[in-house]
């Protein structure tokens, strides 16, 4: 099954593999409708929750930024008063059973990203496949809370949602198919409340953001490195992301010599890779030294300073003010 993992290389132009995929491409297309008509015609339930509900997600697959947008919105929502708990698939992990995010929990149960989440924001996290009764069982445990960020779920049609938000990377809707024959998971344009470019800006609608590297490095014990102090000296990195050349030029652009780069899958367990130069300083993303600390605690993870143009944040702001109405 190796020609799936090369299917992204085709999926920025039409190519002869793109015709080649368009039959199973209808097929999706076909389904997808059929679905979207049960849901309109109201013969799939949906549920809604007695709280506001924000979806972060994409149209596209693999990743785009939603988590960073995320957790830039939760740490907002908790800024302003507001109680917010998150609930994310955790891609991943081992557990197939719902499970609330605690102090005590591995990447391998309840997933990195929404391990990382839990870590940075300090709010309530589930996780679970079926995202209402992860929604639900968050609700039972925290009765408080009075938004549920989702981070992604924007093809989860059963999960009412208040506010949709759609992030979109450097790749944007490529050659407008649908998967297999592009990325698209779901026919574009579709309705959103918000559209926010993550990287590069790939259509005229929809908002900008920043993303840079934080200037400091931080270690699974405890110690702390200016990048800057790294700029004559090769470092070896290891990345288990859905974009890891996009990490490595950052590194790069900050004139950062890599010797060694390991590009891992998404989601990668890191419990048996070895560094190739131990004497070497090895960095990684924050969501790799989730798993990555437990066997190379002197990693250091290199943070992301991601923030929406504050038109952006206006937005959504005004969003919230019309849509909350749980206090």
């Amino acid at each position: 099954m190796q020609w799936l993992h090369q299917l992204p290389l085709h999926w920025q132009t039409t190519s002869v593999i793109t015709c080649l995929l368009w039959p199973i491409e209808l097929l999706y297309k076909l389904a997808w409708f059929v679905r979207r008509t049960l849901f309109t015609l109201g013969l799939i339930r949906t549920h809604k929750l007695p709280a506001t509900v924000i979806v972060v997600g994409n149209v596209v697959a693999g990743g785009g930024g939603k988590t960073p947008l995320t957790m830039a919105i939760v740490q907002r929502l908790t800024h302003q008063g507001h109680k917010v708990g998150v609930v994310s698939r955790g891609y991943g992990r081992s557990e197939d059973q719902i499970l609330l995010v605690n102090a005590q929990s591995t990447a391998d149960q309840v997933g990195d990203e929404p391990l990382l989440i839990f870590q940075k924001c300090q709010v309530p996290v589930a996780v679970g496949a079926n995202r209402v009764a992860v929604a639900q069982q968050l609700m039972r445990e925290h009765p408080h809370i009075g938004f549920i960020v989702c981070d992604d779920g924007l093809q989860h049609a059963s999960l009412q949602r208040d506010i949709e938000i759609c992030v979109m990377d450097s790749m944007g809707i490529g050659n407008g198919h649908l998967l297999p024959a592009g990325p698209l998971r779901e026919p574009w344009p579709r309705t959103v409340d918000l559209l926010l470019h993550t990287q590069r800006r790939t259509l005229a609608e929809g908002f900008e953001s920043t993303r840079q590297l934080s200037e400091l490095a931080i270690n699974g014990l405890g110690h702390s490195v200016e990048l800057k102090a790294l700029q004559h000296q090769a470092v070896e990195v290891v990345c288990g992301i859905a974009k890891p050349q996009a990490f490595a030029q950052m590194l790069t652009d900050r004139g950062i010599p890599i010797a060694h780069f390991h590009a891992l899958p998404d989601h990668a367990n890191f419990s048996n890779w070895q560094a190739t130069q131990p004497l070497l300083t090895l960095l990684c993303t924050e969501k790799d030294a989730i798993k990555l600390w437990t066997t190379h605690p002197e990693a250091f993870a290199v943070p992301l300073q991601f923030e929406p143009e504050w038109a952006f944040w206006q937005a959504f702001d005004a969003l919230v003010n019309a849509r909350h109405r749980y206090h």
